[in-house]
């Protein structure tokens, strides 16, 4: 009973600090979202030791004062995008392309071209929520897999945001054939596919030297709808952003289906470490993203 008492303290306070953030100006908004989140990294002592730890794994060379800037700005980072989240409705057709600077947005075009639909691959890397808005205002159609909040009051202030913009969300439970519709109408289905969770179906792949369970959704999705995988990532500069739109990967079948989705998972989970390796603090590293391991 403390415990669902203390989710509403939680939650009026985040209403609280979501109205005085949308009062603000962005970019103050986001310096206040940055403050929050360097407190939050000296006073949350358990996530700080799980975000340095697995900084500590991956950057070995780097020295205990360089990752624990990494992870002070990793939790800034995080804040900061709550901060923008609260900001989403100052954004518009008008000025989005003063916030957000794309790149290689041509291979967008492109895919639809096929006419077989896009999987938007992201990750919990920069500000991945503006990722569906950004889409949304350039006129893109399509919705994003989202996994409900489990209190139930989180959940609908996170779409009330992400209704501002109309981006259409999909709950992770929901029947895949409502994402295949998405797919074959040649609209966004759009994925984050970059954390461990147990409850959905995975494979072990290579992920900074270690094995990490990682979902095939993805693949398997890109496998059954003949929709080309583009991964997609919304990275921080200061107050602004450059969207980065990778390769697009075309699944192709292997000797098997089995390989095939083992494959093509482990490679779009490369291309996301490559991008993890040059800013490592844009990703959520307080997730214990090895926490699954292969049975030996």
């Amino acid at each position: 009973m403390k415990i669902k008492t203390r989710r509403y303290y939680y939650y009026y306070a985040l209403l609280c600090g979501a109205n005085l953030l949308w009062l603000l100006p962005i970019r103050f908004a986001i310096a206040l979202g940055r403050i929050s989140g360097c407190l939050a990294f000296l006073l949350i002592a358990k996530y700080r030791k799980v975000t340095l730890g697995n900084l500590r794994r991956a950057f070995p060379s780097k020295t205990d004062n360089e990752l624990f800037m990494i992870g002070r700005r990793v939790f800034e980072n995080a804040t900061a995008n709550y901060a923008e989240l609260v900001q989403t409705s100052k954004l518009n057709k008008y000025n989005i392309d003063r916030w957000v600077t794309a790149h290689d947005l041509a291979r967008v075009d492109h895919g639809f071209s096929r006419g077989k639909g896009v999987i938007i691959l992201t990750a919990h890397f920069g500000n991945w929520e503006l990722v569906g808005s950004y889409f949304r205002i350039k006129g893109y159609p399509g919705a994003t897999i989202v996994r409900k909040v489990y209190f139930e009051r989180f959940d609908r202030i996170l779409n009330r945001y992400r209704a501002v913009h109309d981006v259409g969300i999909i709950y992770r439970d929901e029947s895949p054939k409502k994402m295949l519709r998405l797919l074959k109408d040649n609209k966004i289905l759009g994925m984050l596919a970059d954390q461990d969770i147990e409850s959905v179906e995975g494979v072990f792949v290579d992920f900074f030297g270690r094995q990490a369970y990682t979902p095939t959704a993805p693949v398997k999705m890109a496998l059954a709808s003949g929709a080309v995988i583009i991964p997609c990532y919304m990275l921080r500069r200061a107050e602004k952003y450059d969207f980065f739109v990778d390769e697009p990967i075309v699944v192709a079948m292997r000797s098997s289906k089995e390989e095939t989705i083992q494959f093509y998972t482990q490679k779009w989970t490369k291309v996301l470490e490559s991008y993890i390796m040059k800013y490592p603090d844009q990703w959520v590293w307080m997730h214990k993203r090895w926490k699954t391991q292969p049975s030996k």
